[in-house]
């Protein structure tokens, strides 16, 4: 068995952590989401989570170099032995290089099947979906008033908690995130492109008419 290396390209809310953890579920590969990561070595305490800590403490990022860590610790970890599904990394060309390092030094001469695969979609309808965005303070439950609007108005399905939205979910901090994007993300599209790893989807439509597409370009 060939091992698979997926990682995931696209602008905020263009809706890669939802696929991305359908993805991982259906072949059972783990979700490495590295928000989720650098939170969980905080949370448990360990050597790198007490270092990233100072630096979110003082409101500065996390150095390259100890997220670089954080991701080759949970990549070498038995779990990801035949393949994973990594969302949030990399996020810049420097990233990029780091993590082929990373990905040589741990695979050796084993046969890897490495995809990245772009989210494709308009940034006004980007806009639309987070403006529209609510979540549940209890289960974490994204909702979407326009794609994914949840049964009961304003309620969580699975809990029947109170939605919210959050602060920077706004117009004028969606396009600087936009802005942001552009200017550090979107150069590893032709970075991977250039490589011939690159796979793109239409990330436009109802969230399994997406997944159908993910699918195709997975099993291609």
């Amino acid at each position: 068995m060939t091992k698979k290396e997926l990682i995931f390209l696209g602008p905020p809310a263009c809706g890669k952590g939802t696929q991305t953890e359908r993805l991982a579920k259906e072949l059972k590969f783990p979700h490495v989401d590295t928000g989720s990561l650098l939170r969980a070595e905080i949370k448990n305490e360990t050597e790198a989570g007490k270092e990233a800590k100072k630096f979110i403490d003082k409101g500065q990022l996390v150095p390259a170099d100890l997220v670089a860590k954080i991701i080759k610790n949970r990549l070498s970890q038995e779990d990801c032995k035949d393949g994973y599904v990594l969302d949030g990394y990399p996020r810049s060309l420097e990233q990029a290089d780091r993590l082929d390092i990373i990905n040589q030094e741990i695979n050796g001469t084993e046969k890897v099947d490495f995809r990245a695969i772009y989210f494709d979609i308009d940034t006004n309808v980007l806009v639309e979906r987070i403006v529209n965005r609510r979540s549940c303070p209890v289960c974490g439950e994204i909702y979407n008033l326009e794609f994914k609007p949840p049964k009961v108005a304003g309620r969580c399905d699975n809990d029947g908690a109170e939605l919210t939205q959050r602060k920077d979910d706004t117009r004028e901090v969606a396009q600087a995130r936009f802005d942001t994007y552009f200017h550090e993300t979107a150069p590893l599209i032709d970075y991977y492109k250039n490589k011939g790893v690159l796979k793109t989807i239409d990330a436009n439509g109802t969230i399994d008419e997406v997944w159908e597409r993910l699918l195709k370009v997975i099993n291609d």
